[in-house]
């Protein structure tokens, strides 16, 4: 049976326009300069679907747009990319680039739930694109313009379904995304790597860096090691703990997930801890350790604004992949309820911890909580509410309340009973007999397909060009679901010829410019290179460059190693400290740090490779405080960067460059030094949106 495509322009829906605000605007560019911008902002009648559009002047317009879909949109989501800036300015990049830009609401109606119409998401998407183009073509007198759809993770779910399901655009450029079957299990299982492997991540994280033994579960317990080696399995990048392993702990959208799966499946939050089979079930098991279960008397009631004066923070990017979900948590703002007596214990879970009121005129009402502090409970980020106080100007003296993190760690191990009845999602094999048969217990839904959020699943079925941009050390959707897609491409198309996949490492799944320190780079450069590169695969004829070449081990990617076995578009380097990659010395011996970069075929030459000596947060000396600002803890990683004397070459048709830069330590201790790379298509070192990043490690050690 032949799928039917969705076309706007005769959805009934949507043929009601409005514009509410056309006017000129200014944005700041890259060179400091300002290019003035025609903004309009309306919806459709009848509908909560809103837009954006952002045109060029006249003369810079070429031909096309880009439509950027947020994971978690809110009621105002058109409105969020204007507050971006530099390298992270979307807009600017496309300006720049002769294109407009669109951002939609996509219908959402609230930031604390989402729409019951799933396939709204991408319709909508597809009438505003149609409705620009009318637009576009009586502003600039121009033919039908050509349109390109990306977005990461929840985003990468909504342009896939958008590429698969509608005529609205031509190409497709999605990235960091899942598999069917990702949420929420690559959330949870992420979760509980987090909690059953915290007093290690040091330890692995030394063993994987460079100059490390190699062997990860060296120094764990039986159930430590056990645990590592299945999150691997599942596709978790083990380097990837690199920001627990620095004292960073954050559980990502889990706490707005989880209603959803005690929702669907309230039984399993009673087998988990009764039931054959279960984590919890087990005596001794990491999950009956870390449950907290305590009934508390209420002494005090702190609302926000009734605490100490806290500094004020900048305002947090709310529709990239990794903050997006944030819009639907209500936040404590500095409340706090003060106990009689509070649970005690050197080792305290207390992620996701539940406060339940038992009695009083909040009885009933639950919040999250944030943390202990003295005989204080710290309120969290709650979901599903829109003003803490509400609850907590309810709860009285006296008043008896329950903590409990039950539901929290059950929720965690749900990946392991969710095993896909298609056995090519590898990553569940070990979880299966040699029959393809699970061996643990398995609940009746399986959830995953439920969680795209768009009323479809991927199948591959591209009604255009795509190419897939996806992070090697991804912490949240695993790498392996791009090469999943790539696979459901192959089948259902039955070939690759509009499909490409770029693979990066030393990328998480973050789209921000912040992710950028002496232990990552991000992907920023490339996913912008690849919606140049999609327009001119499409208006031009011009092939992209040829897929990253990469192997499958279960749940891992293995890339090549070398520029000419790996393809894609991202550089390659390699560090030495006096030609080792552990390097012993004296204090005050000189070092000598030499680096060599080179760019696959075709994807342009160095532009900077830049050096830093003494990494202020992943070294084994650095002493780094839980909690506070991310942004933050991002630039306390990045440390002092000095610039060596590029030397270019050139190789069987391969554009390189070389580098080195002394350095000497004059106190005793570990140390580790990075090198960094920057390529440009055109080689172009002011093409602030384009540099396509990388980095080498060294480990230096010192002796007195």
């Amino acid at each position: 049976m032949k799928k039917e495509i969705y076309d706007a322009r005769s959805d009934s829906e949507y043929q009601k326009p409005y514009i509410d605000v056309d006017e000129t605007r200014r944005r700041t560019m890259p060179d400091g300069s300002s290019m003035p911008y025609r903004y309009v902002h309306g919806g459709f009648q009848e509908t909560k679907v809103k837009f954006s559009f952002c045109f060029p002047p006249r003369e810079q317009y070429r031909g096309r747009f880009y439509q950027y879909l947020c994971p978690f949109p809110g009621p105002d989501e058109e409105l969020a990319s204007l507050e971006r800036k530099g390298e992270d300015d979307t807009i600017a990049f496309c300006l720049e680039n002769g294109a407009y830009f669109i951002e939609t609401n996509m219908g959402s109606a609230s930031a604390f739930g989402g729409n019951p119409d799933t396939k709204r998401v991408w319709k909508s998407s597809a009438a505003a694109a149609e409705y620009s183009r009318t637009l576009a073509m009586e502003y600039y007198g121009c033919k039908r313009p050509y349109g390109y759809v990306f977005g990461g993770s929840g985003g990468g779910y909504k342009t896939i379904a958008c590429i698969e399901n509608t005529n609205a655009w031509d190409g497709a450029c999605p990235y960091v995304i899942g598999s069917p079957y990702s949420l929420p299990n690559t959330i949870t299982m992420h979760v509980q790597g987090m909690r059953t492997l915290r007093h290690v991540f040091p330890k692995i994280i030394d063993a994987l860096d460079a100059g490390g033994s190699g062997d990860m579960y060296e120094g764990l317990t039986e159930e430590e090691a056990s645990m590592l080696k299945e999150l691997t399995l599942m596709g978790v990048p083990p380097l990837a703990w690199f920001m627990e392993a620095a004292g960073r702990y954050d559980d990502g959208s889990l706490p707005v997930l989880l209603p959803g799966v005690k929702q669907a499946d309230p039984q399993y939050f009673q087998d988990f801890w009764e039931a054959e089979g279960y984590l919890g079930a087990e005596p001794g098991s990491s999950a009956r350790r870390d449950r907290l279960q305590f009934e508390g008397v209420v002494k005090a009631v702190h609302g926000s604004g009734q605490h100490d004066e806290q500094p004020e923070k900048e305002a947090e990017y709310s529709n990239g992949v990794d903050t997006a979900w944030k819009k639907q948590l209500a936040d404590g703002g500095g409340a706090w309820i003060e106990l009689e007596k509070v649970p005690k214990g050197e080792d305290l879970y207390l992620k996701g911890v539940s406060i339940t009121f038992r009695t009083g005129k909040a009885a009933g009402k639950q919040l999250l909580l944030g943390d202990i502090v003295g005989n204080g409970l710290t309120i969290g980020m709650c979901f599903g509410m829109d003003d803490v106080n509400e609850v907590l100007a309810m709860v009285e003296p006296g008043d008896r309340l329950t903590l409990d993190n039950s539901d929290y760690i059950a929720v965690q191990s749900y990946y392991r009973h969710q095993v896909p009845p298609d056995t090519s999602f590898h990553a569940w094999d070990q979880f299966r007999d040699e029959n393809g048969k699970p061996t643990l217990p398995q609940r009746d839904k399986i959830m995953g397909p439920g969680f795209c959020g768009t009323g479809t699943v991927q199948e591959g079925t591209i009604q255009g060009k795509v190419i897939l941009t996806q992070a090697l050390m991804d912490e949240s959707t695993c790498p392996w679901c791009g090469d999943w897609y790539r696979s459901a491409v192959r089948r259902t198309k039955g070939s690759e010829d509009d499909f490409r996949i770029y693979y990066y490492e030393r990328c998480l799944h973050g789209d921000v410019s912040a992710l950028d320190t002496n232990m990552i780079v991000n992907y920023l450069g490339g996913l912008r290179q690849a919606l140049l590169d999609i327009s001119d695969w499409v208006e031009r004829g011009i092939e992209p460059a040829p897929s990253s070449r990469y192997q499958m081990d279960g749940g891992s990617v293995r890339i090549a190693g070398t520029a000419e076995e790996r393809g894609g578009l991202q550089p390659v380097i390699r560090l030495t400290a006096n030609g080792e990659v552990c390097a012993h010395v004296k204090t005050g011996e000189m070092v000598m740090l030499e680096a060599s970069a080179k760019v696959p075929e075709g994807a342009g030459e160095v532009t900077e490779i830049l050096f830093s000596v003494s990494d202020p947060m992943f070294g084994t000396c650095a002493v780094v405080e839980k909690g506070g600002d991310s942004q933050a803890f991002l630039e306390q990683g990045r440390g002092e960067r000095m610039a060596g004397i590029l030397h270019p070459f050139e190789e069987d048709g391969r554009k390189g460059a070389v580098s080195d830069f002394q350095t000497s330590y004059d106190r005793p201790g570990t140390y580790f030094a990075t090198a960094f790379v920057k390529s440009e298509r055109y080689g172009r070192k002011d093409a602030l949106f384009t540099q396509v990043k990388n980095l080498a490690r060294v480990r230096i050690v010192v002796e007195g």
